[in-house]
C-alpha cells in the first residue's frame, strides 16, 4: 500500500569538473544531510556538464567501479534511494550520459538519458525504454535534461502510472523560463507531481539559472532553490494527487492531453 506522502531532496550542487572523487565526496555529504527516501542530484553531477572531460578516461563510471562505494555506502547508511548523473560505460562499453539509482540495498540501477542533443549524439548513445522507480509505493519516473522538453516522454511515463516525474538537470539562465514551462507543464498536463535537481554556479560556456524545486500536479511552483548550492526538500501528498484526479474524472477530462490531441 503506498504512503501517504513522499519526502523528496533535489541537490543543487556545483560540482568540479572532471573530478569524480571530490564528486562523489560532496555527494556523500549531501546524501547524510538531505533528510529523504529520495535524493536527487542533476545530470553529469559526477564529472560536471564539460563534455571536453570525456576525452579523459577517469571522467567515465562503470557498474563495478570502485570509486561508487562510497556513494552506495552512503545510500544504505541514510536509507535513501540516489539518483546521480554520470557519464557511463556499461559491461558491453555502450556510452551513456546516466541516471545512476543506488538503492538502499547497495543496489545499481542504471537509466541513460533517451533524447540526446548538440555534441551529447556523438558521445552517448540513447537511453533504453523508461522505467518507474517505486519508493514507498509510490511510481517514480526519472527524466535527464532534455527528457523534459520532449512531451512524449512525459506522456509515455503518465501512461505507465507515474507519479513523479523527476528530473536531473542542466539549465541556464537563458533557460530560465524553460525549465518552469517544461515541468509545470509535465506536472500538470498529467496531474502528477515535477521535481528538477539543477546545477549551480557556471561551467564552459554557460551559467545556470538555479531553480531547483517541484511542482503540484495542478502546475504551481511549490518551492524553488535560488541559484547557489542549495538541497530543497519537499513532502508530497497522494491525497492532494488523488483529489485532482478525482475531480478531473468527475469532470470528463481526459487525463494528460497532448497536442496532437490524444490522451494518456
Amino acid at each position: 500500500m503506498a504512503a501517504p506522502t513522499l519526502t523528496v531532496a533535489v541537490v543543487q550542487t556545483a560540482p568540479r569538473f572532471g573530478d569524480v572523487l571530490a564528486n562523489v565526496h560532496s555527494g556523500v555529504t549531501a546524501i547524510g544531510a538531505a533528510g529523504a527516501p529520495l535524493v536527487v542530484f542533476p545530470e553529469m553531477s559526477l564529472v560536471g556538464y564539460d563534455l571536453d572531460c570525456l576525452s579523459d578516461p577517469d571522467s567515465w563510471v562503470s557498474a563495478n567501479d570502485p570509486r561508487l562505494d562510497p556513494l552506495r555506502q552512503a545510500a544504505i547508511d541514510a536509507g535513501v534511494t540516489a539518483v546521480i548523473g554520470a557519464a557511463y560505460r556499461d559491461e558491453d562499453g555502450k556510452p551513456l550520459l546516466a541516471a545512476l539509482v543506488l538503492g538502499p540495498d547497495g543496489s545499481l540501477d542504471v537509466h541513460g538519458k533517451q533524447n540526446l542533443h548538440g555534441r551529447e549524439r556523438a558521445l552517448f548513445q540513447p537511453g533504453g525504454p523508461s522505467r518507474l522507480l517505486t519508493i514507498d509505493g509510490w511510481r517514480i519516473a526519472l527524466a535527464i535534461c532534455y527528457d523534459a522538453g520532449v512531451p512524449v516522454h512525459a506522456q509515455t511515463v503518465a501512461a505507465m502510472g507515474a507519479e513523479l516525474y523527476a528530473g536531473s538537470a542542466l539549465y541556464s539562465v537563458e533557460e530560465a523560463r524553460r525549465i518552469d514551462l517544461h515541468f509545470a507543464s509535465r506536472a500538470m498536463d498529467h496531474r502528477m507531481y515535477a521535481a528538477v535537481a539543477n546545477f549551480a554556479g557556471t561551467g564552459p560556456g554557460w551559467v545556470s539559472c538555479g531553480g531547483s524545486g517541484f511542482w503540484h500536479p495542478d502546475g504551481r511552483r511549490l518551492r524553488q532553490a535560488a541559484t547557489e548550492p542549495a538541497i530543497v526538500v519537499m513532502e508530497l501528498s497522494r491525497d492532494e494527487l488523488e483529489a485532482l484526479r478525482v475531480k478531473d474524472a468527475q469532470a470528463g477530462y481526459p487525463r494528460g492531453i497532448t497536442s496532437s490531441g490524444t490522451a494518456s
